[in-house]
Parts: C-alpha cells; sequence; structure tokens
C-alpha cells in the first residue's frame, strides 16, 4: 500500500470515527430525552402546540428518528472495527459532540425559535433551560476537547 493510499485510509477513518461518534450522540441524546423527559417523566412532547393525540405522534416520529441515528452510528461503528480503524477517544469526542450539539439545538431552536415544546410547563422555566444548555455546552466542549486530542494522530488508539 502506497503512502498516498495509507493517508488516504487513514483520513476516512478519521472522518468515519468522528461521523460514527456523532450519530450515536444523537440518536441517544435523542433516545434519552424522549424516554425520561417525554414517557417517564411526561413534562412534554415533541409537538406540543395541538392535541395530545398529535403530541403522542410527534414523539413517536422522534422516537424514531433517534433509533436510526443510533444504529446508523452502530452500523459505522461495526465497520470501523472490522477494518481495525476504530479510535475510541475520537469516537467519544463524536458522541460528546453530536449528543451535546443536539442538546443545544434542542433547547435553543425547538424550545425558543419555534416554540415546539418548552423542557416543562412551569413559571421559572429559566432555570430548566440554563441546566439543559449549559450541559449541552459541556458536552460540546468536552468533545471538542477529545477531538483535538486525536487530531494530530495518524493511527487508530483503541484506548
Amino acid at each position: 500500500m502506497g503512502a498516498k493510499s495509507l493517508h488516504s485510509n487513514r483520513n476516512h477513518a478519521k472522518k468515519s470515527n468522528l461521523w460514527s461518534g456523532v450519530l450515536f450522540g444523537i440518536g441517544l441524546a435523542a433516545f434519552i430525552d424522549e424516554t425520561i423527559f417525554h414517557q417517564l417523566l411526561r413534562w412534554h412532547h415533541f409537538y406540543d402546540q395541538s392535541t395530545t393525540d398529535i403530541g403522542l405522534i410527534s414523539d413517536g416520529l422522534f422516537h424514531a428518528f433517534s433509533w436510526f441515528a443510533t444504529i446508523g452510528g452502530l452500523f459505522l461503528f461495526a465497520d470501523l472495527k472490522r477494518r481495525n480503524g476504530l479510535s475510541l477517544k475520537r469516537w467519544w469526542g463524536g458522541v460528546l459532540l453530536g449528543a451535546g450539539s443536539f442538546q443545544l439545538y434542542d433547547g435553543i431552536i425547538q424550545h425558543k425559535l419555534m416554540r415546539l415544546h418548552q423542557i416543562r410547563y412551569v413559571e421559572n422555566v429559566i432555570v430548566y433551560d440554563l441546566v439543559w444548555n449549559i450541559s449541552a455546552v459541556l458536552m460540546i466542549a468536552a468533545g471538542l476537547f477529545l477531538l483535538k486530542r486525536t487530531k494530530k494522530k495518524g493511527a487508530p488508539s483503541h484506548a
């Protein structure tokens, strides 16, 4: 294998590790949101501007989206593992980046700009918003930190 081909394979593995983690992170964050806040706590539905039936249907579609993202990320993960190109540190960086980005998008775009739903319908929602969005920013920062630590490494690190 030539040097150019080896470099191309390493770049592909780096991108695949990132995107596998990002997809899995988005799916995981959406799944946790759906399970905890929509189903167990029943604080809101994905779309709260209509009837309860429409809210439940929107939750079902949201749940399907989360599983498609999760499974897509896991298929990429399995392919990386099979090709011996998995970098767990880079993958976890992608997971944190994906989960944090999804949560920040949800907190700012869906909650505040589009007003699809709020985290919880209480008088002092700002406390919930701050915790939600600050935890998202912390996940993004941790993900970027891990990704930066793997940026210059050429070979996959399995640790």
